[in-house]
């Protein structure tokens, strides 16, 4: 397989920056992802990548509709420090459920204020609202097996 098409399981080496420049993410480890509509990296960077070989190299700005969304104020919500499992500090992540019918996931929720005994719990990812840069390289690049397409497209629905 000589450049990137559907169906082509891809690794990257990348970087995110914010929209300054300022590193988010340096990449430690490579991102291995399924191309090709499956929801595993962004549709813009998917896009950019579309037909690159290894050793091709993208830098895409995402807009926070790209990315990780806008910020949501209706995802803040204050709750009594009682009701939250013990010790609580301000940064903790605390996971729950959005409704037991739902059959969504779960949900997670980061703590980011405490006072007066009420605790601040803000659901948006915590990149929420941010334009970012996404810069990578392709790495490696090989078609994808039979089992990596049914697992993929049973994640799909």
């Amino acid at each position: 397989m000589s450049e990137i098409t559907s169906n082509s399981v891809v690794t990257l080496r990348y970087t995110i920056a914010d929209s300054k420049g300022n590193m988010i993410d340096g990449g430690k480890e490579p991102f291995q992802y399924l191309h090709g509509g499956y929801g595993a990296i962004f549709l813009p960077v998917e896009a950019a990548l579309t037909g690159k070989a290894i050793g091709g190299s993208v830098r895409v700005k995402l807009q926070p509709e790209e990315a990780f969304g806008e910020y949501d104020p209706e995802l803040v919500d204050m709750v009594p420090v009682e009701a939250l499992p013990q010790p609580l500090t301000v940064g903790m992540q605390l996971e729950g459920r959005v409704s037991e019918d739902s059959g969504a996931g779960p949900a997670y929720a980061t703590v980011t204020d405490i006072a007066d005994g009420k605790a601040v719990l803000d659901a948006n990812h915590p990149l929420a609202g941010m334009a970012l840069i996404f810069s990578c390289t392709v790495q490696d690049l090989r078609a994808a097996t039979a089992e990596e397409l049914a697992g993929a497209q049973s994640r799909l629905g």
